[in-house]
């Protein structure tokens, strides 16, 4: 249902890369309105699945359970869902349209990674049929944002047409730009309010979802989680 035309609408906010159950209510009690579990074993946020199960049973049902998945197949992307109680999954890899629609057939939120400086690209969003797509640089060492910022207006050709998640290289301190250069129907912090790789900053999370919740507007934006 859109918005009234007297009601203010904000992006909504992901905060990905948690490591804790307990950062993770915190996060949610603070407005978060999605909580990231990252599955790939290359990154310092890679969780376990029985701390994944402890951190998605500390959220509210409200809060989606978001795992972060790279090119893994349809039945390990499922057995995480199970095992953890998801209730979104993010493909961050070079997933084919095949599997992202398989994945639609679940009651899921299905994201797919599209990336400005790799593959693939903000041109490909029409191959995908995914319930949004959340858009970064894709430069760096790992499958993420690697913490860079990048030229946010170029994620505005996908978010004119389609749900897009901005990411890659926000904080407190950018977010206001990013939205106003994008208008992103959400969008996905994890360094960027850290004090060390899986160690969130309250107060950074705060400051965030402060910031994003200033620059709510009347515009209508669709809801992703």
């Amino acid at each position: 249902m859109k918005p009234s035309p007297t009601e203010l609408y904000k992006p909504q906010v992901k905060i990905c890369g948690l490591t804790s159950a307990a950062e993770a209510a915190a996060c949610a009690e603070l407005g978060a309105d999605a909580i990231g579990c990252v599955f790939f074993p290359g990154s310092p946020r890679h969780l376990s699945d029985g701390l994944a199960r402890n951190i998605c049973r500390a959220l509210p049902a409200e809060v989606a359970k978001v795992g972060v998945f790279v090119n893994e197949s349809y039945d390990r992307v499922m057995q995480k869902v199970e095992r953890c109680g998801l209730t979104a999954v993010q493909l961050h890899g070079r997933e084919s349209p095949d599997l992202v629609q398989a994945l639609m057939n679940q009651p899921l939120a299905v994201i797919k990674a599209l990336f400005a400086a790799g593959a693939p690209g903000l041109s490909e969003a029409r191959k995908y049929r995914a319930s949004a797509f959340l858009v970064e640089c894709g430069a760096g060492v790992l499958p993420g944002g690697n913490a860079l910022t990048w030229d946010w207006r170029r994620a505005r050709t996908i978010s004119k047409t389609y749900p897009v998640i901005l990411a890659g290289g926000l904080s407190p301190d950018n977010v206001s730009e990013a939205m106003a250069a994008c208008l992103p129907a959400a969008v996905d912090v994890s360094s960027g309010v850290e004090k060390a790789p899986g160690i969130k900053d309250l107060a950074r999370v705060r400051a965030f979802l402060d910031a994003v919740s200033a620059c709510a507007s009347e515009k209508y934006l669709p809801r992703v989680f």
